[in-house]
């Protein structure tokens, strides 16, 4: 396969040597500084005007083969460029996504905790003012024992996981 490729390689350059003219009807073919018409070596029996024009067209032809792929290969360039940056841009995103996620993580928490406080005081309230006013029977009184310490555990665990 590797001989393959190199082969091809080969032969492409080759070819990219060898430039066609055309000059009064007929196509020539220079390869270097030698002439071709139809497969056979015209260099020498044509004039020397006649050989000068087409050595300068087909310098002209390379020039005009050699921008072009100069300017494939900047806009391949630039096209790499712009993926390069896209792909930038899309961790950039990436990143900036996770961030928010995790800062709605986290205020979710203080809510959850800042929640579980105002519970545990509010039922704390309501507890010492049964209890002040006398209202409260001893099974009552258990089982309000048992709500704020419920309670409490939550606060503790809100806060733990803050």
């Amino acid at each position: 396969m590797k001989y393959y490729i190199i082969l091809l390689f080969l032969s492409l350059s080759l070819s990219s040597y060898a430039q066609k003219v055309e000059k009064e009807g007929k196509s020539y073919e220079v390869k270097k500084e030698k002439i071709f018409l139809n497969g056979e070596d015209v260099t020498q029996t044509i004039s020397a005007e006649e050989k000068s024009a087409i050595l300068k067209e087909a310098s002209i032809i390379t020039k005009k083969m050699e921008a072009q792929k100069a300017k494939e290969k900047s806009e391949k360039k630039k096209e790499k460029e712009a993926k390069k940056v896209e792909k930038e841009q899309k961790k950039v995103e990436k990143r900036a996504k996770e961030a928010e996620k995790a800062l709605k993580k986290e205020q979710k928490l203080k809510d959850n905790y800042k929640s579980a406080k105002d519970k545990l005081a509010k039922a704390q309230k309501k507890y010492e003012k049964l209890k002040k006013k006398g209202k409260l029977s001893p099974i009552d009184e258990e089982k309000w024992l048992e709500k704020l310490e419920k309670l409490n555990e939550k606060s503790e665990k809100a806060k733990r996981k803050l």
